[in-house]
């Protein structure tokens, strides 16, 4: 604030030299060429009339009369002239100066209250801006909110709609309202009977829904979820954990290791498992795991790994996630649909898996107002804490503008895919120019 007002004084100051110098220094030089040219004229008339007493024009006693009258005159601007070129003009002058300088600074001041942003002059107004720049790395919850009612009313259009579901089934998820997230992924499964990763996300959600147990429901759908699938990671990590509460060290051994086989070795995940299936291992009075069976080069898998105990719903130490991938580019609004798209509308940049799921790892919104813009989706964009950005290698990076507001697509949306790209990526160029059937 103290820079602001600084610079606006010294542009101000600037601003009043450059209109009151000129205005005093031609007011000043105005008076006197006005007074000399009289003074001209009077020199002037005298020799004319000492030119026609010469030539006996006029009678010497016109002349005496004329040249008196002359004279006179001569003596009266002459005396003008001296306070002119010293104190009256100068005064004057002053005056107006001194009115245009108070005036000056009044205008600006009253035209910035009027056009401008007074209140960005705060200190706490200066925060709020600071943290509204960095405030796109999130959702708000107001944000949330809305986008939940958005997606519960185009639910109510449409209940057949399963990516709708999963996606109101993992915002319930990462706002920490269980009972609505296993409610929202019952309803996904009933569209997708067969669909381990979803059973899986469901006897997962409903075990921390009724206090972190896996006991009852939750494990039917485990077994329900290795029927769909026996290499589905997360219901083998589940079932390990159920046979770990059980003391079933063995059992809880073997479907931990296919869960360890099936993400990605030396990840938090993979490190997690290993460290379970080794207690499991000392427990049941099995040989050690040999050494090495979990290398540390891949990127971190999926966050739902077993606890083996004091967390009976298997989720893996938040910790673990920290250090996530991210991917970046670019996002512009093909030209042609610069006239079909309305400022406000709103421009969803997301990134899903490259195995073929649409539901987004991580998420963000913006206007096209905003547009072209520079990104980079990372894990806290998450839409679920079991589905983070980190757990894949690839990813299929877009942009979508939202005539609804809604993140789910929808017919008339505009959309623009890159190829599947590598995480850690960060010059993905998106061109929103398709429009969605």
């Amino acid at each position: 604030m103290t820079a602001f007002v600084l610079i606006a004084a010294a542009m101000l100051a600037a601003a009043c030299a450059w209109v009151l110098v000129p205005l005093l220094a031609r007011r000043h030089a105005d008076s006197i060429d006005r007074e000399s040219s009289n003074l001209a004229i009077l020199r002037d008339q005298r020799a004319e009339l000492e030119a026609d007493l010469a030539n006996g024009v006029v009678s010497a006693e016109q002349y005496e009369i004329t040249r008196a009258e002359l004279d006179r005159r001569v003596l009266e601007d002459t005396r003008r002239l001296e306070p002119a070129a010293g104190e009256t003009p100068r005064r004057s002058g002053a005056w107006t100066a001194a009115g245009i300088a108070a005036l000056f600074p009044i205008a600006a001041v009253a035209l910035y209250l009027l056009l401008g942003t007074p209140a960005a002059l705060s200190p706490d107004a200066a925060r709020t801006a600071a943290q509204a720049q960095g405030g796109d790395h999130a959702m708000s919850p107001d944000q949330i909110e809305t986008m939940i009612g958005q997606v519960k009313q185009k639910l109510a259009q449409d209940p057949s709609n399963i990516d709708g579901w999963v996606v109101l089934a993992r915002t319930y998820y990462v706002t920490q309202r269980p009972q609505e997230a296993a409610a929202a992924f019952e309803r996904a499964v009933a569209l997708a009977p067969n669909d381990a990763d979803l059973i899986a996300d469901w006897a997962d959600t409903l075990g921390v829904a009724q206090g972190r147990s896996l006991e009852g429901k939750p494990a039917e759908l485990v077994q329900r979820a290795l029927k769909a699938n026996p290499s589905q990671w997360k219901a083998n990590a589940l079932a390990g954990t159920i046979a770990f509460n059980r003391k079933q060290y063995p059992q809880a051994v073997e479907y931990w290791e296919r869960a360890r086989a099936n993400v990605d070795p030396g990840s938090p995940i993979a490190q997690s498992i290993a460290g379970s299936i080794e207690e499991a291992r000392q427990l049941a009075g099995m040989p050690a795991a040999p050494s090495g069976a979990a290398t540390a080069t891949a990127p971190p898998a999926l966050a739902a790994a077993p606890k083996p105990k004091g967390d009976a719903s298997a989720k893996a130490p938040a910790s673990g996630m920290a250090a996530g991938g991210t991917v970046g580019g670019t996002v512009k609004l093909a030209q042609a649909l610069a006239t079909g798209v309305s400022p406000d509308d709103a421009v969803y940049i997301f990134a899903r898996p490259a195995d073929g799921s649409r539901m987004p790892l991580a998420l963000m919104k913006k206007q096209v107002k905003d547009l072209p813009i520079t990104f980079t989706l990372d894990d806290s964009m998450a839409m679920s804490p079991s589905a983070k950005l980190s757990d894949h290698g690839e990813v299929i990076v877009g942009a979508r503008v939202s005539r609804s507001g809604s993140p789910m697509p929808a017919s008339g949306d505009f959309e623009g895919l890159s190829a599947p790209v590598k995480l850690g990526s960060s010059g993905v160029a998106l061109v929103i120019e398709r429009r969605l059937p």
